[in-house]
């Protein structure tokens, strides 16, 4: 595809703007009437000698607890978590999720119930979530399993997914 050198100047400075690929293929299409494939707007920028810039990563703030309540994942001085520990204490479902999620998985992490039993538990590609007890034949209780999926789905909302 030719572009004049107005156009050219246009896609330039929406590279300069950090704009993404699929975001150049909208503005190509609504602003300049170019509709182009995905692929041909990679290749326009192989033509142009342009490199996308990448968007600096944000670091989430510190996420404060309820007050009262220590940060997730602090440890006190034994070197347990405190998260596990106030669940052994008040019952409830406390879930994590695995700073490297294991091979294969969305996403990944460990849970442990109401009566003091943990799993691990993953998130598939296709969506499947799955539960990997550390006791063989261990079923959790149909209230432990519902208050697990409304804090893995918090714990995922946290992290964008």
């Amino acid at each position: 595809m030719n572009l004049d050198d107005a156009q050219k100047q246009k896609v330039s400075q929406w590279i300069e703007e950090g704009l993404k690929l699929s975001e150049i293929q909208d503005k190509l299409a609504k602003e300049l009437g170019l509709n182009m494939t995905y692929m041909e707007v990679r290749f326009l920028m192989d033509d142009l000698g342009v490199k996308l810039k990448d968007k600096p990563k944000e670091t989430p703030a510190p996420q404060l607890g309820k007050p009262g309540q220590p940060p997730p994942g602090a440890k006190p001085p034994d070197g347990k978590p405190l998260q596990e520990e106030s669940t052994a204490m008040g019952g409830g479902v406390a879930v994590t999720v695995d700073q490297i999620t294991r091979p294969g998985a969305l996403a990944s992490g460990k849970v442990k119930f109401s009566d003091g039993k943990s799993a691990d538990w993953y998130l598939d590609q296709m969506g499947r979530l799955g539960l990997v007890p550390k006791e063989q034949g261990y079923k959790p209780s149909e209230e432990d399993l519902m208050d697990f999926q409304s804090e893995l789905q918090g714990e995922l909302a946290k992290l964008g997914f």
